[in-house]
């Protein structure tokens, strides 16, 4: 029924003339190679459709102008930031608009009284951290990709970071929104204040609703104080079932790291032979913790000893923050040095329980083996979210086809071990199978139902999440 609506023949002439009559020329582009560019995010083994039109708006009421317009016309919208998703859920359809959010970029307001700020969708998330920490403030979600997404992206995904082990993730920072639903009305949820109940929390429905909901076009995003500057310590084991049972360890003893980072023996190579940091090739898995707190060194001597104690061979503190730094980047580095290996990747993100990530990482091994392929793992392990990445030689039909069946096993196996689908890479079109046997059909009925309300023509990213 909905992709009928969608599919409904109309006048390309007078939809495109229609979008013009509210928009600047130099919004709307019509190039195919150009639209062509906006076809998908970085995902792999996801369907993109080719757009008909990309629009650029840079205020709300262009944003509204759009949506009216492709509701009348029963054309699709696919929302866009800066296409760093890792599960296509920013992939164009067959004949849609694009609606490219990354022109509207400003930062409407930082408030150090209220510890807020408010911005546009388009604001790239590293800029809002220098931006606040100029006031001696924090914003703490911290994507690897943290110098190219957009807030707005990181909103649809409900994104995480290095930092989620001690802060949260982006869901616990966002307040309120403005958002532009699929006919065109605006809608404010959430608040400004510290606290606040008044009705239902439609503010963390739209997180990680991957645009299916409705246009984000305003945020009214939490802060923090600036922290001290975290030192970081670097273990290394000779297993990965140890460096996870030293995460266990140091999540029982009531620590609190500002991050706890796993790479196992081919991330470690992968890093090295992209970037030549002289990490330890002799480890089976390197564990990076890291202390933001007023005595950071004493935080990093506790946890030296319960990683000795798990059987780390050797434990390094860092002495100061250049150091730190220098570990972190390695880690940063991880996803793009895997894509390396063989050219082309599929990234996994898998979350478990902590008590689980040891069997987590022990049964991907048995999945690389079973599959012949290299799979590294990299791996937020204070949250027990994994990054499976698969690398692959995308023009070898028989390797490809291996690479998809070891990502699905992998999935399964995260399922089985009382896990999730998605950690905070989000569904998209990657996932959509997974999704369903995650939530069940009844939590899938109720979905489709919200979805439904929100958007009863179905022209919101048709395609993703369901």
């Amino acid at each position: 029924m909905i992709m009928s609506r969608i599919e409904a023949p109309r006048d390309e002439v007078t939809f495109v003339d229609r979008l013009l009559s509210g928009l600047p020329a130099e919004a709307v582009l019509l190039d195919p190679d150009v639209t062509a560019s906006y076809a998908n995010d970085m995902a792999s083994f996801c369907e993109a459709g080719t757009p008909a039109v990309v629009v650029l708006p840079r205020t709300v009421e262009q944003v509204q102008h759009v949506m009216r317009i492709a509701t009348e016309l029963r054309v699709p919208v696919v929302p866009q930031g800066a296409r760093t998703g890792l599960s296509g859920a920013a992939n164009a359809s067959d004949g849609c608009i694009v609606l490219s959010l990354v022109k509207m970029d400003r930062i409407l307001e930082i408030n150090p009284v209220d510890r807020i700020a408010v911005v546009e969708p388009g604001v790239i998330n590293a800029t809002l951290s220098r931006a606040v920490g100029e006031h001696g403030l924090y914003y703490p979600p911290d994507p690897s990709s943290w110098e190219m997404c957009t807030i707005g992206g990181n909103i649809g995904t409900a994104s995480g970071g290095l930092c989620c082990v001690k802060y949260g993730v982006t869901a616990e920072y966002v307040l309120g929104l403005d958002v532009v639903l699929a006919d065109g009305r605006l809608m404010s949820t959430g608040r400004r204040t510290a606290k606040g109940v008044a009705g239902y929390d439609l503010t963390r429905l739209f997180v990680g609703s991957e645009g299916s909901l409705g246009i984000v076009v305003r945020a009214i995003l939490a802060l923090r104080p600036q922290p001290p500057q975290q030192l970081v310590l670097a273990a290394e084991f000779g297993s990965a079932r140890a460096a996870c049972d030293a995460v266990v360890r140091i999540m029982e003893g009531g620590h609190v790291p500002s991050l706890l980072e796993l790479m196992d023996r081919t991330t470690v190579k992968a890093v090295n032979d992209l970037a030549h940091m002289g990490l330890p090739e002799s480890t089976e898995a390197l564990l990076l913790a890291a202390f933001d707190t007023h005595d950071p060194a004493a935080d990093l001597t506790a946890v030296g000893a319960l990683c000795e104690a798990a059987g780390a061979t050797e434990v390094v503190p860092a002495e100061d923050a250049a150091e730190s730094e220098l570990l972190l980047q390695a880690r940063r580095l991880s996803l793009t040095a895997l894509e390396a290996v063989k050219g082309t990747t599929m990234i996994d993100d898998v979350c478990v329980p902590r008590s689980r990530l040891g069997d987590m990482l022990e049964g991907i091994e048995r999945v690389a083996e079973k599959y012949s392929l290299t799979i590294g793992v990299c791996a937020h392990a204070g949250d027990g979210n994994t990054h499976p990445t698969v690398c692959f030689d995308a023009t070898d039909p028989d390797e490809s086809r291996r690479a998809r069946e070891s990502f699905d096993e992998i999935m399964a196996l995260g399922l089985e071990l009382g896990g999730t689908i998605t950690g905070e890479h989000g569904v998209g079109v990657l996932k959509k199978e997974w999704l369903a046997r995650e939530l069940g059909p009844v939590g899938v009925e109720m979905q489709r139902g919200i979805k439904a309300t929100f958007d009863p023509l179905g022209i919101l990213n048709p395609g993703k999440v369901f």
